[in-house]
């Protein structure tokens, strides 16, 4: 017998029982002919005990088909058995072969019955082979860039192979060990097994089973960073979960003209590289014809002879308006279309129901019911960038520059940047006066600056800016009155569609990706009485709103403007909008207006920093000073952490003219090191708390931070002096403080690494095949590494929760050799390994690197790349200055509402310490899912810290590592039992 290089590895030993000749035949010559195994006939079957049951009564004929008959141990071995009894009958294996093969354009078999899987060097000569003899098969995840598949036999088996080394060891398939044996009556379980760890991975696995659509995506309205992103995930996560997935090019136009130029089934492959690209690659444009019913009409018939039953829209209000309307006349546009018969009986049946879902993708964040859309945060930061360009060269020339932001119908840009810049007046719709009311509060407030030292002066305004008769604010309206008024030099910059070009920032490639995937979980759940969801994001949480009602409720705010009702408009804005206008009005009177807070209640407030620097440490402590001198407080500031305040008595009041310009610097300019009160000295730390008689401490900083507030809160019994509130404002780039999900600088440090990652990943296209290791801080928590992979489409991320395993490296790598393989040249994309720095003490980014060059065989090569404290520095990010804001004030309120109930309590000392109240008055202040929320420090520290590891117990992001790892075809290894 002439012997063939083996096909397969590592494989079980499967035995399959044939009910006919026939069959058995079949079974032989599949195994044999299209996969090349080789058959080993076996004598006197009947007197083999192995066979089971009594001698004589075994299989009729049998034989071992193998893959490598020369070396047993590493082959693919089936014992093939024609035995009527034992195995399924004729018209039982003809139906479950029957039921599978009308699936085939419907549903991943997976989700209809288990698989015996075998592994495979060459995957696409086993596609070759079974094109040619006309099997019918599918593959995982796309045809151009396969990593499985999967063939139904003779005996109605399902058979899957993998080019991934170990891809059966995952959660998300069956894995049969190489050394068990199973017996296999023609056809497997009907029921798929999963053993996914996580809810979400459990709802991943899961979803494929549901009833499949074919999902397409548009984008319309006015382009949003971000829409990429967006349309990636929507994409591949409709391919992960067994649908076909189309993109609609030119938005409602597209589908209004229908047809392969506008209507395109997308691939794996075709969005590769969008998470980088701004704009919208499948465009977007306005279509005056989808506003008429014939166009809808011909909308649906587009989408039905496409096959199209479910859809998700990213655009703004009007966007989804037009989809909500076009769902709620889809049974009457179907009806239309049959009655004149322009689609069949079948159409007709199989599209009665159109499942909608929206994402929200608009620079203005101007829909209700959302914290944040897709693209705003991306425009903010281009506006905060042109703004601090414009205030450095507006000082050189004690200028004043008026600066218009987009917004026509929300001042949400305008307000956010004013928070961010430190701007001195902004004009939005939303909170207009009179001409001659807002030309003399703005040269009042610009005067009183001016008089202070202040060198430049910038006024924002919104394009929609109106004054209290709906009069239109023009830029040349505001520069007349700083001239005329004030006698300013004063220039006018229109931003313009700057601010919606570029890359988007890591927040809305991040919120873009998570919606994307939730918007494909809402159509695969969703029902004719499903109302249309919109997906949305409340604090730091998706979550699904009825899409009807979020525009319902944007519309009317645009309508009570222009009833002049403008309380009502705010009142509709969410309550974050409402809550920044309030906080930009106080920080903006600083001390040149007469303090809200009587005499009697005003108090002496401390700011400190502690730990590492991060982004929005500055713009905190900006806050804080500001809002305190607007409430009356004396704010004090502690230089150089705890050791200044023991060893040097670093203590100074801030001044107004001193922070000018902090809200956009980077680092810390109090200066700040990782030593805590207990370290440096408590008694002197006591000490001076009681000689300043500070009325409250707000602390900024990472895990150094909160291990300080712990310890000035249980020393409470000892000194006096830290009687009083304390609250810890979270600062770090790793984000690994309890009590929060999000930390100051952490959106700046990913902003930086995803910059860096670009500009290498562009480096590692343009040589064609490679890749870069990346290392990155975080210390042992994983969260920079979880979300810099989300957010740059990196390969796979190592993160110190999880570890790393040489198992898991080398299915990597594996993944790397099928990816670099498939491209065969053409296509120009780099690859990227996230990998935290304290993920492994053995496998450093350098020996990864060796590892892969060793194992890609000059196929492809890989290099180290290490940002180091460049994640520290820069500018703070748009997010890191507008929260920061909002948490200083937030922490402010905090101290005086806690001080009143600690002065008013009648306890002794050591009761006060053992009291509820008493733990209720040192607090981090953080974001957990959808709520800004106080947790105590001492419930914190005794049960939420691994004080050793200094991270928090419970891992928050572990669904965007799952998600992550499903976007980018990555096999995860089972961890070992």
């Amino acid at each position: 017998m002439q012997l063939v290089d083996p096909l397969f590895n590592d494989t079980p030993f499967v035995v399959f029982y044939a009910p006919t000749k026939r069959l058995y035949n079949e079974t032989v010559h599949f195994y044999s002919e299209v996969l090349s195994f080789q058959t080993v006939p076996i004598e006197s079957p009947k007197d083999d005990a192995n066979f089971g049951g009594e001698i004589g009564a075994g299989p009729d004929a049998s034989c071992w088909l193998s893959s490598c008959p020369e070396t047993p141990g590493d082959s693919a071995t089936i014992q093939l058995l024609l035995d009527s009894k034992k195995a399924a009958s004729e018209d039982r294996i003809q139906a479950v072969t029957d039921n599978l093969l009308s699936h085939k354009m419907k549903r991943d078999w997976r989700t209809l019955q288990s698989a015996v899987c075998f592994e495979t060097t060459e995957l696409n000569v086993l596609i070759a082979r079974l094109q040619a003899e006309g099997c019918e098969y599918q593959i995982r995840p796309s045809e151009l860039d396969p990593f499985e598949v999967y063939v139904v036999d003779p005996l109605g088996s399902l058979i899957g192979f993998s080019g991934l080394k170990n891809a059966f060891g995952v959660s998300s398939n069956t894995r049969h060990s190489s050394k068990n044996s199973l017996n296999v009556t023609g056809m497997m379980s009907t029921a798929a097994t999963s053993e996914a760890s996580t809810p979400l991975a459990q709802a991943l696995a899961s979803g494929i089973a549901q009833k499949r659509r074919n999902i397409a995506v548009m984008t319309s309205g006015g382009d949003a960073p971000g829409m990429n992103a967006n349309v990636r995930a929507i994409i591949r996560a409709a391919i992960y979960k067994g649908c076909h997935a189309f993109a609609i090019y030119e938005g409602y136009s597209g589908l209004v003209k229908g047809g392969p130029e506008y209507i395109r089934e997308m691939k794996w492959h075709n969005v590769r590289g969008w998470l980088s690209e701004g704009g919208t690659n499948i465009g977007t444009a306005r279509c005056m014809e989808f506003k008429e019913r014939w166009g809808r009409v011909a909308a649906c018939k587009n989408m039905i002879n496409a096959g199209i039953d479910a859809l998700i829209v990213c655009g703004g209000d009007g966007s989804l308006t037009g989809a909500d309307l076009f769902r709620s006349e889809w049974p009457s546009l179907i009806k239309e279309l049959h009655e004149k018969n322009e689609i069949t009986q079948d159409q007709y049946d199989n599209y009665k129901h159109l499942n909608i879902c929206g994402t929200v993708g608009s620079i203005d964040n101007d829909m209700s019911s959302t914290d944040a859309t897709i693209g705003a945060y991306s425009s903010l930061a281009r506006i905060c960038e042109a703004v601090d360009y414009i205030g450095a060269t507006a000082k050189s020339h004690q200028r004043a520059f008026v600066v218009e932001v987009m917004g026509r119908h929300c001042g949400w840009l305008a307000l956010m940047a004013g928070i961010s810049t430190a701007a001195d007046y902004i004009f939005i719709p939303e909170r207009p006066s009179s001409r001659k009311e807002w030309a003399d509060h703005m040269c009042e407030v610009v005067g009183k600056h001016r008089a202070r030292g202040k060198r430049n002066t910038i006024v924002i305004v919104a394009e929609g800016a109106i004054d209290i008769n709906l009069n239109p604010i023009s830029c040349e309206d505001v520069k007349d009155v700083l001239v005329n008024r004030l006698g300013l030099d004063t220039r006018i910059t229109t931003l313009g569609h700057v601010q919606r070009g570029g890359s988007a920032v890591a927040y809305d490639r991040n919120l873009a990706t998570l919606q994307g995937v939730a918007a494909v979980e809402a159509v695969l759940d969703g029902t004719p009485d499903t109302p249309s969801p919109m997906i949305a994001i409340a604090e730091n949480k998706i979550v699904r709103r009825p899409l009807v009602e979020a525009v319902k409720l944007t519309k009317s705010v645009a309508q009570a403007i222009s009833e002049k009702d403008f309380d009502k408009a705010i009142s509709l804005r969410d309550s974050e909008f409402t809550e920044h206008l309030h906080n930009f009005t106080a920080m903006n009177n600083a001390d040149f207006e007469e303090p809200t807070l009587p005499a009697e209640k005003r108090k002496r407030f401390a700011i400190i920093n502690v730990g590492a620097p991060a982004g929005g440490m500055n713009s905190a402590v900006y806050a804080f000073a500001t809002f305190c001198m607007s409430r009356g407080h004396v704010p004090y500031a502690i230089h150089n952490g705890f050791p200044g305040l023991a060893r040097h008595e670093a203590v100074r009041s801030l001044n107004w003219l001193d922070i000018d310009g902090w809200m956009t610097l980077g680092g810390s300019e109090l200066g700040t090191n990782r030593t805590t009160p207990e370290d440096s000295d408590m008694g002197m730390v006591a000490y001076y708390f009681d000689k300043y008689h500070f009325d409250g401490l707000v602390l900024i900083g990472g895990f150094e931070a909160f291990v300080s507030l712990s310890q000035l809160e249980r020393a409470r019994a000892n000194y006096p002096a830290f009687r009083i509130p304390m609250v810890l404002i979270p600062a770090t780039i790793s984000n690994n403080v309890p009590g929060t999900q999000y930390s100051l600088g952490s959106d700046t440090c990913l902003n930086s690494l995803v910059d860096y990652c670009d500009s290498i990943k562009q480096s590692a296209a343009a040589t064609r095949n490679r890749c870069f290791v990346v290392e990155c801080m975080g210390g042992n928590c994983g969260y920079i590494a979880s979300y810099t992979q989300l957010a740059t489409g990196a390969v796979a991320s190592y993160v110190p929760e999880e570890g790393m395993s040489l198992e898991q490296l080398e299915q990597d790598i594996e993944t790397l050799k099928v990816s670099f393989g498939n491209d065969k040249g053409k296509e120009k994309s780099g690859r990227l390994l996230i990998k935290s720095a304290n993920a492994s003490k053995v496998f450093s980014a350098p020996v990864m690197a060796k590892i892969i060059n060793s194992e890609a065989r000059r196929r492809f090569d890989a290099k180290t790349a290490v940002p180091g404290h460049v994640q520290q520095g820069g500018i703070p990010s748009a997010i890191d200055r507008s929260r920061s804001a909002r948490f200083a004030i937030r922490a402010i309120r905090f101290l005086e509402e806690h001080y009143d109930e600690i002065a008013s309590s009648e306890s002794s000392l050591g009761e006060f310490i053992e009291s509820e109240t008493a733990s209720e008055t040192a607090c981090v202040l953080g974001i957990e899912s959808s709520h800004v929320k106080f947790h105590s420090i001492r419930k914190l520290y005794d049960y939420e810290t691994e004080a050793g590891k200094r991270a928090r117990k419970r891992i928050f992001w572990q669904d965007v590592r799952d998600i992550s790892d499903m976007l980018t075809g990555r096999v995860r290894v089972k961890a070992s039992s």
